[in-house]
């Protein structure tokens, strides 16, 4: 196979050689790793799935002739984080895209109290991790840039996904600090907030999707994005639906979220058909 051509060299020029990607195996991450490796980046690709890893990789050095390291991690636990930081302390890291993430469906009460304790861990505690630890590195190289997946339901709770929707929630916030806490080292810090995307995440969740946003246009126009604006909201989805919500009062969003989440749930014992 031939090897693709940089389509944007100006970004490894401003960020630097490497990029790390968390939930590079699928969906939205796999589509940040395809458009960097296209810009010319070596990548790190972390998740969970060692096998997509390796044929991501494989696939990315051939097309486009860059580097890459694979590390398998589940980010529910601090020391598999701990592990993708000790793993990159060699490379000229220059962006962070922390895209691993999921969710679930149903009320808490009558959810898995693990599966809702670790969704708390990778939404939550790693990119908190994370961010701080590359928004050091990057402020002493005074150059770097930081991408956190939020959601569209981080703007207010949401029934039915209400530890997710408070774990989005907390990236927004926290993207929106970081923001301008690293501007002056000349970091840049973007929340990307998309709304339904096909992605593997709607079959962890529980969820059908119609109407989607596909992953390739919620990371091209992140990227787009990524030191111009604190937050975006990709997707033609998400637009649409973040205009339409931030008319309605904040109770009123939640009601409203609580309805379009009920009728993407899949039918389930706990949760049947009508």
């Amino acid at each position: 196979m031939a090897i693709t051509p940089p389509a944007n060299t100006t970004r490894r020029a401003r960020y630097g050689a490497w990029a790390v990607i968390t939930g590079a195996s699928d969906g939205i991450g796999r589509a940040f790793a395809q458009r960097l490796a296209q810009d010319g980046l070596n990548l790190v690709l972390v998740a969970r799935r060692a096998d997509r890893l390796e044929a991501l990789a494989a696939e990315l050095r051939q097309r486009h002739g860059v580097q890459t390291r694979v590390l398998p991690a589940d980010l529910a636990h601090p020391d598999a984080v701990q592990r993708v930081l000790d793993d990159t302390a060699d490379l000229e890291v220059g962006l962070l895209v922390a895209c691993a993430g999921y969710g679930t469906t149903g009320t808490v009460i009558d959810s898995d109290a693990q599966a809702e304790r670790n969704m708390l861990m990778v939404n939550g505690l790693a990119v908190l991790t994370m961010a701080q630890h590359y928004g050091r590195r990057f402020a002493q190289q005074k150059r770097g840039g930081i991408i956190l997946m939020g959601s569209l339901l981080g703007f207010q709770g949401v029934p039915l996904s209400a530890n997710y929707a408070a774990t989005k929630a907390y990236v927004q916030s926290l993207a929106e600090g970081l923001h301008h806490e690293l501007a002056p080292y000349g970091v840049h810090v973007l929340s990307s907030a998309p709304g339904p995307t096909h992605t593997g995440f709607a079959d962890r969740a529980n969820m059908q999707m119609g109407g989607a946003d596909q992953p390739e246009q919620v990371a091209d126009r992140t990227l787009a994005a990524l030191g111009k604006t604190i937050t975006i909201r990709p997707g033609n989805l998400a637009r649409l639906l973040g205009w339409g919500l931030g008319m309605l009062p904040r109770r009123l969003r939640s009601r409203v979220l609580g309805g379009i989440m009920s009728g993407m749930m899949r039918p389930s014992p706990q949760h049947p058909a009508s």
